[in-house]
């Protein structure tokens, strides 16, 4: 058996907290997507950046944008090109829900 110190177990509490944020943020993510966006030629919905970004919806769920979307990226619920968007720079860029 494996022993922990009160300052591990709150640790590992935090943790698994702030993953189920990041996973009911992509869930809200995937609704706002579904909302705000259309089919493209391969059946898949997306949205750009920009009408995301700019939704007053989205912005009032979404604290960190891009970085739930970057989170959503890593998960492969996502797709779209670069790393890291920006408001006005990458306004066009699409967003594919996989």
């Amino acid at each position: 058996m494996e022993w922990h110190t009160p300052y591990q177990l709150k640790a590992n509490q935090e943790e698994f907290k702030a993953t189920m944020n990041v996973t009911h943020e992509i869930q809200l993510l995937v609704q706002e997507i579904n909302r705000l966006g259309s089919k493209n030629a391969d059946g898949q919905t997306s949205v750009k950046f920009g009408v995301l970004f700019n939704d007053d919806q989205c912005a009032n769920i979404f604290e960190a944008l891009v970085g739930t979307l970057k989170a959503a990226k890593k998960k492969k619920v996502v797709n779209f090109q670069g790393e890291l968007l920006l408001q006005g720079v990458h306004d066009n860029v699409d967003i594919v829900l996989l």
